[in-house]
């Protein structure tokens, strides 16, 4: 394989594996922030219980993020260093700026939440994990300014070959952060509210203090709802401003080949890329029309006519992306999120209803739609990223000109191997970790004693 092919797998399964951790550290996060409040404004030891219980989830879960994604940043230096000389210094500032505020900020507040139950008051103690909650998003929003220039680049200036920044507020105002973020960040909410309903589930099955388990399934329950809900309605706002910046992107995921108005929407297709055209294909009438514009009428281009005006704007080259991959990705998603939206009613139905206990067959059903949103979360990151194709930076770079040219395909295949072999490792470590401290249940000890506990007795890295 190539230098091209090897370095964008190895960015992909590094990517993949952090992105992992990242949407739950964002949502749960703040459902711990949310349950110290109601255990600090009622005294209700129950909430208490809620709180060290999901914060030891969370303290493993930011860990592992943490140490995955320091290495992700390596590689702007060491596969990408074109990409990096050429928008080094508009792209590194946002990310700096991550890393000296957000991301301190962040671990500094994390370290009084473990270490000051009984050191600090509850007040105060409270207060240092609403910082932690609210860094921990800041810290999405500079890292989801940097790759919006990568999506959409605003504030620049082209010199001696690189882009220059030129306006720092046109930067992070860029409109696609406006839907990037809010996505990015309610799908981080969705994640941790089906992870708190499924493991509640769990507990609820086994008649494992219940009282604990049926108020964190109560208060996922709505936070889900409200946030599935909001995703849904943030990502049409999100289709609508791509169909005008990056229309190649959304008609690639529609596999949609020719100019229509009104243009119907592919509920399924057999698409033939070689012959450029869906063989076989079930439309709804006007349906794409509606997501581009809100109206069941309006002109969506199609591929081909993109495909040559992107020829004469940026001379000869395939413009078009991986069409059956993103066509079936943006299908993932969307089933994905009308099923949690389906079991967010339905468990909401069912708590208020005092029948919850009693729907065996639905409590199995929340334990095992867990994986769910991590999938929809991955599929939408491989749309993002991959439907800019063939744009590392969109209109300016190519990916293949972002390679570096002093590294082999030899060292890059011994890299790639190490880190999937070492993150495969920490896989195991995290699934044990996580299944050990769920299967045992809400303690009346601090996170940090458990953790400690757990280290001195080799559990960590065992």
């Amino acid at each position: 394989m190539t230098e091209l092919i090897l370095s964008r797998l190895q960015f992909a399964v590094i990517t993949s594996y952090h992105f992992l951790f990242v949407p739950l550290t964002l949502g749960l996060s703040v459902l711990v922030a949310m349950m110290e409040t109601w255990y600090v404004r009622t005294g209700n030891e129950t909430y208490k219980k809620m709180t060290k219980f999901w914060g030891k989830l969370f303290l493993i879960n930011f860990a592992m993020g943490v140490v995955t994604g320091l290495v992700q940043e390596f590689q702007f230096g060491m596969n990408w260093s074109e990409y990096s000389r050429f928008v080094g210094d508009i792209f590194g500032a946002p990310l700096a700026i991550e890393a000296l505020v957000a991301f301190f900020l962040e671990s500094t507040f994390i370290g009084l939440w473990v270490f000051g139950w009984d050191k600090l008051s509850k007040k105060i103690h409270l207060m240092t994990i609403w910082f932690v909650a609210i860094a921990t998003n800041v810290s999405a929003l500079w890292i989801l300014i940097a790759n919006s220039f990568m999506q959409e680049p605003v504030g620049y200036i082209l010199r001696n070959g690189r882009a220059e920044m030129t306006d720092f507020i046109a930067l992070i105002t860029n409109p696609h952060v406006f839907y990037q973020f809010p996505h990015t960040v309610l799908s981080g909410f969705v994640t941790a509210a089906f992870f708190v309903m499924g493991i509640s589930a769990y507990h609820i099955l086994k008649k494992n203090q219940l009282e604990v388990f049926h108020r964190s399934f109560h208060l996922a329950v709505i936070f889900g709802l409200i946030s599935a809900i909001s995703v849904a309605g943030v990502g049409h706002l999100q289709a609508i401003h791509l169909v005008q910046v990056q229309p190649m992107k959304m008609a690639a995921a529609e596999a949609h080949w020719e100019t229509e108005n009104p243009a119907g929407l592919s509920l399924f297709a057999v698409i033939d890329e070689k012959g450029q055209k869906n063989t076989t294909e079930f439309k709804i009438p006007g349906l794409l029309s509606f997501l581009s514009y809100s109206s069941f009428t309006g002109e969506v281009k199609g591929i081909h006519e993109l495909q040559a005006e992107a020829v004469q704007q940026y001379g000869p080259g395939n413009y078009v992306p991986q069409v059956t991959s993103l066509f079936w990705s943006f299908r993932i998603m969307l089933v994905a999120g009308t099923w949690l939206v389906l079991i967010a009613l339905l468990g909401l139905y069912f708590f208020k209803s005092k029948r919850l206990d009693q729907k065996t067959w639905f409590l199995k059903l929340v334990l095992w739609t867990i994986p769910i949103p991590y999938i929809a979360n991955t599929v939408g990151w491989y749309m993002t990223e991959v439907g800019r194709m063939p744009w590392i930076v969109y209109g300016l770079q190519k990916v293949d000109a972002g390679l570096s040219t002093s590294v082999s395909a030899l060292s890059i295949l011994i890299t790639l191997v190490g880190f999937t072999l070492i993150y495969g490792v920490l896989a195991v470590v995290d699934v044990y970790l996580l299944l050990k401290f769920i299967k045992k249940g809400p303690e009346e000890d601090s996170p940090q004693e458990s953790l400690k506990s757990g280290i001195k007795g080799g559990s960590l890295w065992t």
